[in-house]
């Protein structure tokens, strides 16, 4: 063959040249018409080095870099976890846990030795209080609040027919209700932020006839009122005008290229008893949707300020979503990223036990975002209080995201944080939305035998004291367990006490 080659090198100089490149033709043309692999289609050839260093990098990171545990924000193993969900592969790891199990804040479960069978079919919670006339039977995992201009429109369609498929809920972030959002039916969760896109005057003020025209949609089934976010509370924004294209000013009702303003606070309230009237306003223009607030926990004594308003104006919210700092698809100054509000945990389990101690939990249901991929994770949160969680890093995980982290740059690689026509154009809406629906199914199956193998029937017997900790996972403060009502007694947890006496329902401050 050597020799071949030699002879055919003298006869035809561009021999070599062509048996390279004709296969390398070969597979560009191959990797632009297939439409399994978005990184193939828009980086056809080189992408395929990414699955190369995949194969081999196993290895050199064992002897020379990182195990599967390490890397933030998300590990690799928790990133091949979901891929291997959302494709549908194995997901089981060999050769035991890569954790470390005696560190300082690991966490485990108590498993029992009467195992039970959980019904993945029956992990669905009841949104809807007693003033709720459309309570919406919710799944106890849905896509959390991404935004179409955060997210392509390929990718928001994705997610919405994903969502539809497993019959599950996609919160549209506060970008408001666009046409991918529409187009396939999924049902929404509207989240009406401080820009009060979609429902807004044209000076940026609360719009109540456009708000009941678009929440009276039948595909949209819950209304949630953003008050802060993980990844930037307390934090306005602005998407510039060049950004501001024809599609994301028909979804948000702002003018085409001209700057979007996000401002850090609503002007429809400014006081916790504004914020309870606002729920009530949204409520009766909805038609009796279940009406909500998100917010990741600061002060603690104005969350408690808020659970006053309610008790004096006799005005429940349907649900409150508590969303940790460690969240974060939107891209956020580095100091309101790592060093503004409480993490998941934390403030999770303080206002479950506001909501106990103020002895009003059963009126209203709890929902957790932030970092949550696995069925452990939402284990976890349900310990804490939650009735349902949210994920929005793992969906994105789902229709192809790399943890590229150029989110904020409009070059997203596979094409699902960008609007950028020809990034966007690779990812294939039919074969993503399986693989949403794919992850959301066997993560829910991942939850049940997980709770099965606890003792446990229904995710409602999860408590706070099948979690093990390893040392402290919590400040002392926060660790403190209240009794329904006791709030409002004398021998409070001082920890409570003192933010439960500062609460004012009349001001934040």
């Amino acid at each position: 063959m050597v020799g071949v080659g030699m002879v055919l090198g003298d006869w035809f100089p561009g021999y070599w040249i062509a048996a390279v490149s004709l296969p390398l033709l070969a597979l560009g043309i191959f990797d632009l018409l297939q439409t399994r692999h978005t990184l193939w289609r828009n980086y056809p050839i080189i992408s395929h080095m990414r699955w190369l260093f995949e194969g081999i990098r196993p290895e050199i990171r064992q002897y020379l870099i990182e195990s599967d545990g390490d890397s933030f924000p998300f590990s690799r193993e928790q990133r091949s976890l979901v891929y291997q969900r959302a494709k549908n592969q194995l997901q089981t790891i060999p050769f035991g846990t890569q954790q470390d199990v005696y560190s300082s804040g690991y966490s485990f479960f108590s498993h029992s030795l009467k195992p039970e069978h959980v019904d993945v079919s029956t992990l669905r919670v009841r949104i809807g209080g007693d003033r709720c006339l459309q309570p919406y039977s919710s799944s106890i995992l849905n896509i959390s609040a991404m935004s179409f201009g955060s997210l392509s429109g390929n990718a928001i369609s994705a997610l919405n027919r994903g969502a539809k498929l497993g019959s599950f809920a996609h919160d549209t972030g506060e970008g408001g209700l666009s046409r991918y959002h529409r187009q396939n039916g999924g049902d929404i969760i509207w989240e009406i932020g401080s820009g009060y896109f979609g429902c807004r005057t044209d000076d940026g003020h609360f719009d109540p006839a456009k708000f009941q025209t678009v929440a009276q949609d039948p595909q949209v089934k819950m209304i949630e009122i953003k008050l802060s976010q993980g990844a930037k509370p307390g934090h306005g924004g602005m998407l510039p005008g060049p950004k501001v294209n024809a599609e994301i000013a028909e979804a948000r009702g702002v003018p085409e290229g001209v700057d979007c303003i996000s401002p850090a606070s609503h002007s429809a309230f400014d006081t916790p008893m504004g914020l309870i009237a606002f729920v009530a306003r949204l409520r009766d223009l909805s038609g009796g949707k279940p009406v909500g607030f998100k917010l990741c926990i600061g002060h603690k004594h104005e969350f408690m300020a808020i659970v006053k308003a309610m008790i004096k104006s006799d005005v429940y919210p349907d649900f409150i979503v508590i969303d940790g700092k460690e969240g974060g698809t939107g891209a956020a100054p580095v100091e309101f990223a790592n060093s503004v509000g409480l993490p998941l945990r934390d403030g999770l389990h303080f206002a479950n036990m506001t909501l106990i101690g103020a002895g009003i939990r059963d009126k209203i249901r709890v929902g957790a975002s932030g970092k949550i991929v696995s069925g452990a994770d939402m284990t976890q949160a349900m310990a804490l209080g939650a009735d349902w969680c949210n994920s929005a890093r793992g969906f994105m995980f789902a229709i192809g995201c790399i943890q590229a982290r150029a989110c904020h740059t409009n070059k997203c690689p596979t094409g699902v944080a960008t609007q950028d026509k020809l990034r966007q154009a690779g990812l294939n809406v039919g074969d993503k939305s399986v693989r949403v629906a794919n992850f959301h199914r066997n993560t829910l199956y991942g939850f049940a035998e997980m709770i099965g193998a606890m003792g446990l029937k229904s995710p409602h017997e999860i408590t706070f004291t099948m979690i093990n900790f390893r040392e402290a996972h919590f400040s002392g403060a926060l660790l403190a367990r209240l009794e329904k009502g006791q709030l409002l007694k004398e021998g409070c947890p001082e920890d409570y006490a003192k933010p439960w006496r500062a609460a004012n329902p009349e001001s934040f401050r």
